[in-house]
């Protein structure tokens, strides 16, 4: 791949900053997504964390993409008795969810180990470097901005559930009152604790005092995650799923992972039932989207009548469900592209936070043993020693005339439907990235169908929407709901403004 602009696309202003800078310095765009994701978890800190996990693609110029599996892991033992686990509710308006927190709901962390295998393999810069943008907004602090101040409100009852929480989320003390938008969050522990990263990689997380005041933490208050568990933690390659759709290849997360498969379905679907002559938000585009989102709908089952392909997809998922339990978690997303054709996609969670915070480091530990669609057996029977089974996306389309797309989603179980949509409007409709992704979206789960926008779709479409789904739900504008797709494509960088994303585009 030739020489071109740079492009980047995150979910917050300060995360592309970061990136921006380290390409500014010579750093390559893993370099840069580095630099990216350590300042995504102060500037975007209930959806990124060094207490979670992730999964990243990555393609260089020479080369055929691959795929680093950094998610979190299940502990090699169950505590039985005296476990730190209980719900809370998460607040969005007009619905509440149930969500479980406490030290039991912290599987092994995974981001830090992929961050080191990152930096191993394709990485250019010195860490002191890569750690600069991060370590001077923990410092400094970053304003909250509205987004941001609404995932508090969401989750309130986390921020609020230890003084360690609280204060990490810059409140004075428990009872406080929230942090107005605009107030600067700082994190200074984290800045001190990047500065051991550079040095002892990650090292200063599994065996230094994080690891060691999380394992203690455990064992005095009732988490399953021992020092084994720390020490046996490992990153892992993985060869992406790959097929092709339309004029377009495609890779994405393999397994245990059930994006990059649902993806694939979806799209073998909409390639057998939408026409090329189909119209962008015709009832035919319509119907041909929501019998895609069915067929992923894992709560529904696969349709009994797919065949072929799909019946492989379908035992792959039934194999997988068995063996790796899947989570469906808050998530943020970072889309780089250098200079020199390297290409990177990196998808990280931290599900919605544990409540619990390593104060010496300044990380809030994930929750991702703390979800229902988790433990359908009842809480507590996920397979012991195994890596979970993420819905994380990240995802390189290539189109035969060159074009190459970088993309990926936040929004737990939105994030397949979003991607479709995405993608097929990219590849069936010719939209620019930007129109792509600001294109109102559909949402099918458990049966129920949620429409963006719904006074501009076509009135015929409305019609035969409100006839077929006489329950879904309507938004009248755009919504964090229905993810947020932060891509790179051959001529520009686009985030989506559902979730505050922000993109930046670098001359050559």
């Amino acid at each position: 791949m030739s020489a071109s602009p740079a492009h980047i696309a995150t979910g917050h202003a300060k995360t592309t900053e970061a990136a921006q800078l380290v390409l500014e310095t010579g750093g390559n765009a893993v370099d840069a997504a580095i630099a990216a994701v350590l300042a995504a978890c102060v500037a975007e800190p209930m959806l990124a964390s060094l207490g979670g996990g992730g999964h990243a693609l990555i393609q260089t110029p020479s080369q055929d993409p691959v795929c680093l599996d950094c998610f979190a892991h299940t502990p090699m033992a169950k505590r039985e008795e005296s476990v730190d686990f209980y719900p809370i509710l998460g607040n969005f308006g007009t619905d509440v969810q149930e969500f479980h927190v406490g030290l039991a709901s912290v599987a092994t962390p995974g981001l830090v180990a992929g961050l080191d295998a990152l930096h191993e393999r394709f990485g250019r810069l010195p860490k002191p470097i890569l750690i600069g943008p991060a370590c001077q907004l923990a410092r400094q602090g970053v304003a909250l901005n509205a987004l941001h101040h609404h995932t508090f409100e969401i989750l309130e009852p986390i921020i609020r559930a230890t003084p360690e929480s609280a204060q990490w989320a810059g409140l004075a003390d428990q009872q406080a009152p929230l942090p107005a938008v605009g107030t600067l969050l700082t994190n200074p522990a984290f800045a001190d604790f990047l500065e051991n990263w550079a040095i002892d990689g990650q090292r200063a997380f599994y065996q230094g005092e994080p690891g060691q005041s999380l394992v203690s933490l455990c064992q005095q208050f009732g988490g399953h995650l021992q020092t084994e568990d720390l020490d046996a933690y490992e990153a892992i390659w993985r060869e992406p799923l790959r097929w092709h759709y339309r004029d377009a290849e495609l890779w994405s997360n393999p397994a245990p992972a059930f994006g990059g498969m649902m993806l694939q379905l979806a799209t073998h679907h909409l390639e057998q039932t939408l026409p090329p002559a189909t119209e962008l938000g015709s009832v035919q585009h319509v119907q041909a989207l929501i019998e895609a989102m069915a067929l992923t709908d894992l709560d529904r089952g696969v349709l009994e009548s797919a065949a072929g392909e799909l019946d492989a997809l379908k035992a792959q998922f039934a194999s997988i469900l068995a063996k790796h339990p899947p989570t469906q978690k808050g998530t943020t997303h970072i889309s780089i592209q250098d200079r020199e054709g390297m290409g990177v996609a990196l998808t990280v969670s931290n599900g919605e936070g544990s409540g619990q915070v390593l104060t010496q480091s300044g990380i809030m530990l994930n929750n991702m043993l703390g979800e229902e669609d988790l433990n359908r057996g009842g809480f507590g029977q996920w397979p012991c020693n195994r890596r979970l089974a993420s819905m994380m996306t990240p995802t390189i389309v290539c189109r035969d005339r060159g074009d190459r797309y970088l993309l990926g989603s936040g929004g737990s179980n939105r994030i397949r439907t979003a991607l479709m949509q995405v993608i097929a409007h990219l590849l069936d409709f010719d939209l620019t990235l930007q129109q792509a992704i600001d294109a109102p979206r559909l949402h099918l789960e458990k049966g129920h169908l949620s429409i963006e926008l719904a006074a501009e779709w076509r009135e015929e479409t409305q019609s035969w929407l409100m006839q077929h789904h006489r329950d879904a739900t309507t938004w009248p504008s755009r919504s964090l709901f229905f993810g947020g797709v932060h891509a790179v494509g051959p001529h520009e960088a686009s985030a989506d403004q559902r979730r505050e994303g922000h993109a930046t585009n670098l001359a050559h």
